[in-house]
């Protein structure tokens, strides 16, 4: 089986970090169970420049390492990968930050999983001069039968994959998502998508 598995707050607390963030920079408290948007700009009250700041700050290769793992991301995976199974992480992050990336994923055991970065957000502008190194129009010829996602906002890049099952990691920012169809589930977390993943192969 092939596995895509997004990177932040499915393998690691991306948003959570980002609330300590936003409170060192500007004094902005929001509790992580009140970020009722995926869109961070939105969540924290932040003008343009504060927004930009922030994810300049956030993509620090020293900031991206020092992230938390989401618990049992890298067991569950390593699992799914010592039984044969094609495990790609696609991250929505510039291809500027896949060097600390890399090296998060090295340091939490996952270094036979393979890291692209995707432009799903729009991102790279926060970050000068990056180049993705997965272009759109490559990742359509990708095909997998499993998905890990956290963002409604990334629904879409499914669309050519019909037959695709989409594990949606559960946070505050999908509560009220509509699931595009019966073949999105709603995982609370990896336990719950391994056990999933097993009913459904």
């Amino acid at each position: 089986m092939k596995f895509y598995v997004d990177f932040d707050d499915c393998l690691c607390e991306t948003a959570k970090a980002f609330t300590v963030i936003a409170d060192n920079l500007f004094g902005k408290t929001v509790p992580y169970e009140s970020m009722s948007s995926f869109n961070l700009q939105e969540s924290f009250h932040l003008k343009d420049d504060e927004y930009e700041e922030m994810m300049i700050e956030g993509h620090k290769p020293e900031m991206l390492i020092s992230f938390e793992e989401t618990p049992g991301a890298s067991k569950t995976l390593n699992d799914f990968i010592d039984a044969g199974h094609d495990v790609k992480i696609i991250t929505g992050r510039p291809s500027v930050a896949y060097e600390a990336s890399r090296i998060w994923l090295d340091q939490h055991g996952l270094d036979r999983a393979e890291l692209f970065c995707l432009n799903k957000y729009g991102r790279d502008s926060f970050i000068k001069n990056g180049e993705f190194n997965l272009e759109l129009e490559d990742y359509y010829k990708m095909k997998f039968d499993f998905a890990i996602e956290d963002s409604p906002m990334a629904f879409k890049f499914f669309n050519h994959m019909p037959e695709l099952k989409v594990m949606v990691f559960d946070r505050p920012w999908n509560k009220q998502a509509s699931f595009p169809g019966s073949n999105y589930h709603r995982c609370m977390d990896w336990e719950m998508i391994r056990e999933k993943v097993r009913s459904l192969n």
